[in-house]
């Protein structure tokens, strides 16, 4: 099998999983991965099926959602290009099944992984698995920091701070916006009922902060929408 381009191996480093990986492990790993293309609706699994696999998004977005009894989708996480995702449910064994859905919102490009080879590079390995631990580690300090945002803050707090991650860091006035994923897929992800995003944004529009077309949001004020959560200027 030829080995993937070294351009590849820098896009893989894009993830927290393989970020810290030294090089030899990250090729072994690279050598058995499999490229896949989705489009819009398509399922990658179901809740329930047995994981085998782990993917890394290079294109697109993915939605892990599951299904109340009643029929109604509660999204858990929008997969974004860089991202890897179903890499927990390897360590349940042969008896491991995805949690969730994961289905593409968008196009989608992505890299599949054999989890048993995986998890021979870590039998074999310390380092690897010491590298890993410490990659999980600030994994679920960010995803704390989320549950946080997510139970805590109200809505207007929860927007403002999803649109201010979409807003280079070193911007201090108007800024463009658009966004790639649709309001109500933003609104599910934030906890947030469609009529009330919508809502937010006037009100954030009326107030002179942000301007709206359509998926386009040019954001009038920077530091003025860092206020709204308390983040400092720069």
């Amino acid at each position: 099998m030829k080995s993937p381009a070294p351009d590849r191996l820098a896009e893989l480093r894009r993830a927290y999983l393989f970020a810290d990986m030294a090089p030899e492990h990250l090729q072994v790993l690279a050598n058995g991965m499999q490229e896949l293309k989705l489009k819009p609706g398509d399922n990658l699994f179901r809740h329930g099926e047995p994981a085998e696999r782990f993917f890394y998004l290079r294109e697109g977005l993915v939605k892990l959602y599951r299904l109340s009894p009643d029929g109604d989708e509660k999204i858990i996480e929008i997969m974004r290009p860089g991202e890897t995702f179903a890499e927990a449910v390897m360590f349940m064994g042969t008896q491991g099944r995805y949690p969730v859905n994961a289905e593409a919102v968008s196009e989608a490009r992505l890299y599949a992984f054999d989890q048993k080879t995986f998890l021979k590079l870590l039998h074999d390995s310390s380092e690897a698995c010491f590298g890993l631990l410490a990659s999980m580690s600030r994994r679920l300090h960010m995803l704390v920091n989320q549950i946080e945002s997510l139970t805590l803050q109200n809505a207007t707090y929860r927007l403002v701070a999803y649109l201010l991650e979409q807003i280079p860091a070193d911007a201090k006035n108007a800024s463009e916006v658009q966004l790639a994923t649709p309001k109500g897929v933003i609104a599910a992800r934030l906890a947030i009922q469609p009529e009330t995003l919508s809502r937010i944004l006037a009100r954030l529009r009326n107030g002179g902060l942000i301007e709206v077309h359509g998926t386009h949001i040019t954001v009038r004020d920077v530091n003025a929408l860092r206020n709204v959560v308390q983040q400092p200027p720069d």
